[in-house]
């Protein structure tokens, strides 16, 4: 622990009283959300999540990030390689073309979030970039947008509209 041994005072969002994170950090917010019985269980993640944001927002009125839906994709992908073994990678918007994009063919599978949060015209465009190299992206977007319907997607999951920093929870 790095920021430890540097002095920074740390804080461990944690499921478990007792666990080696919140036994290695100054203080902690103990989410319980109690035990994951399956791999692919998500509930400690979700309350992990509702508790960033919250500690987050009480911090600033600022974005935290750039972008709410990026911790989201690594979870759906470590949930992926976890539940198939396949390989699966979760990928910023932005950074799409850092190497990425050049595997896009109408094969690979693509998972794109699409919600009408700040970030919308930078992931619309990487999902533009995405089927101009022949890609069918599945993408999850709000409910009732034909934006991002209109011939774009291969199939849509829509999720109710919701600030931005709530988005990824949906």
């Amino acid at each position: 622990m790095i920021a430890c041994d540097r002095g920074a005072l740390t804080v461990g969002i944690v499921n478990s009283v007792g666990s080696s994170m919140s036994r290695q950090t100054h203080c902690g917010v103990h989410i319980n959300a109690g035990p994951e019985i399956g791999v692919a269980s998500t509930k400690a993640y979700t309350s992990q999540y509702i508790a960033l944001v919250m500690f987050a927002l009480s911090l600033s009125n600022d974005s935290i990030s750039r972008g709410y839906q990026h911790a989201t994709a690594l979870e759906g992908a470590l949930k992926i390689k976890e539940i198939s073994y396949m390989h699966s990678e979760g990928v910023l918007a932005g950074e799409l073309k850092h190497g990425v994009l050049a595997l896009v063919d109408d094969k690979l599978p693509i998972i794109a979030f699409a919600t009408r949060d700040s970030l919308f015209p930078k992931v619309m465009s990487a999902i533009e970039q995405v089927t101009a190299r022949d890609g069918r992206p599945i993408i999850i977007c709000n409910e009732g947008d034909k934006t991002v319907s209109d011939g774009k997607a291969f199939a849509t999951l829509q999720v109710p509209l919701t600030v931005d920093c709530l988005q990824g929870f949906l």
